[in-house]
């Protein structure tokens, strides 16, 4: 049954004063050296040059069996995929460069990792990593500028650059015109809607406002509310979901963010604070609810939520775009057969859609390894390679061009075309290396906010509470 917490309002400052997830794991790194038999998957592939390139400086030649270290943090299918397009690669690139990968399990563990390398001066030549955590490292000037390579004639992305991907993706690794990175994988997070559900509660559209999605969710409550049994009458509307990219697109939709225009944090704003009234109200009136996750039974407020929209518990869950086929598998387990869509968060100020994931970063070492390090970048992202990326993982492509041979996969999945058609409408993060941690504090604080049941007239102490400890962070 839904949730209704009534702890005590002291425990707000525990909940601020802590940035969860922030400690490093202790995963092993996995590693794939040396070439591979396996047969190189068709795509265009550079011409090599027997004499050095005017951007660049280097003669491809000088390539021929050199090793470079890649790290990533990849899991899953998306891990072995990348292990495949390694071994691929290392079988047929013509210029003899040879890639020994290494994969962690998490974020926060690469970057130690590349830390504790840049100690002791073996660092990875390149790596997929969080665009913040990059951003860190170039404060050390530890990070090749791509753009040289980018615009080389022969050995770059062509006439075109970077206009292949979405703006979006491009912008977030662009600092003051030197490219840190290119994307190495994005994602989202979306509200999960059941259509025909929404249409037996009387609703043509999908809610485009706060209001409307106010007025649905509320709808689906009051289903629950007319039968005989009270121990439902918490269900329907939207499963309560602190996730940080959750409340940071709530926070977009209603014309809030999260810096102060002046390069530094600003949570304490009056549309940040309507974009978190708005969400406790709906709590509060029971047209959103808090679940437990079945995965910690100990967290009352973060998902996924997956099985809970199958048995059309609530007519919205938040999720990532990762969990698609999570979602269709409940579904099908639950025999349910509704049409179900993703949508942006919708607010007072349009929608709210914040994209995320690494990026691919070379590290500064020599000349012929940066080389290497971006020509193997510049292959995994060949439309053929993107697209066996693009089926294995889920999540967006990275450019354009790719959609026209993901024909079948876009047909199977039509949840995901319709994110991407989203994609327009998204925003990245704050270019900030501090962001790997403040990033946190969004969550924390909506936590906060509804596990302690805090009234509404609080919630501004919890944004100055974050303003604090955001610039306490940033100075650091």
């Amino acid at each position: 049954m839904p949730i209704r917490s009534n702890r005590s309002l002291a425990s707000i400052l525990l909940a601020l004063g802590m940035l969860s997830a922030c400690s490093p794991g202790t995963s092993i790194p996995t590693s794939t050296p040396g070439p591979s038999t396996l047969t190189e998957t068709p795509g265009p592939t550079p011409t090599a040059l027997s004499t050095q390139t005017p951007g660049i400086g280097v003669d491809p030649a000088a390539l021929h069996g050199l090793n470079i270290q890649v790290w990533h943090a990849f899991s899953g299918a998306a891990e072995s995929v990348f292990a495949d397009q390694v071994a691929q690669f290392n079988a047929a690139n013509q210029w003899g460069i040879v890639v020994n990968q290494a994969g962690y399990g998490d974020y926060t563990t690469l970057f130690e990792a590349v830390n504790t390398a840049i100690q002791s001066g073996g660092t990875p030549d390149l790596v997929s990593s969080l665009p913040e955590q990059a951003l860190a490292w170039n404060t050390s000037g530890l990070v090749v500028d791509l753009s040289p390579f980018l615009n080389d004639p022969t050995l770059g992305l062509g006439s075109g650059g970077g206009a292949d991907f979405p703006a979006v993706f491009w912008a977030q690794d662009n600092l003051g015109g030197k490219q840190l990175g290119i994307p190495a994988q994005r994602s989202a997070r979306f509200l999960f809607y059941n259509k025909t559900w929404a249409h037996e509660l009387g609703f043509t559209n999908p809610p485009a406002t706060a209001d409307e999605f106010r007025q649905q969710a509320c709808a689906a409550n009051a289903f629950f509310r007319k039968d005989a049994d009270p121990q439902n009458d918490g269900y329907g509307g939207w499963i309560v979901d602190t996730d940080w990219q959750t409340i940071y697109s709530w926070m977009l939709a209603f014309g809030g963010g999260v810096l102060d225009g002046n390069g530094s944090y600003g949570f304490q704003t009056d549309p940040n604070l309507a974009a978190l009234q708005f969400l406790k109200t709906l709590y509060d009136d029971n047209c959103a609810w808090l679940a437990v996750d079945p995965t910690n039974p100990k967290d009352i407020s973060h998902g996924p939520y997956i099985d809970q929209f199958a048995k059309r518990l609530a007519l919205f869950v938040s999720g990532d775009l990762a969990e698609v086929p999570m979602a269709n598998e409940s579904m099908s387990f639950q025999k349910n057969a509704d049409e179900w869509t993703l949508l942006p968060f919708p607010g007072t100020n349009g929608t709210g859609l914040v994209t995320y994931g690494p990026s691919y970063s070379a590290l500064k070492s020599s000349p012929e390894k940066e080389l290497a390090a971006w020509l193997f970048a510049r292959w995994l992202l060949s439309p053929e390679n993107q697209s066996k990326w693009v089926n294995a993982s889920g999540l967006f492509p990275l450019t354009n061009s790719v959609l026209n041979i993901l024909g079948q996969f876009r047909s199977a999945s039509p949840q995901w075309e319709a994110a991407v058609g989203y994609l327009a409408l998204a925003q990245g993060v704050p270019q900030l290396a501090s962001w790997r941690k403040v990033r946190y504090l969004l969550g924390d604080g909506a936590d906060a906010i509804f596990e302690t049941n805090l009234p509404l007239d609080q919630i501004p102490y919890t944004l100055a509470e974050m303003d604090s400890m955001a610039k306490e962070i940033n100075t650091k």
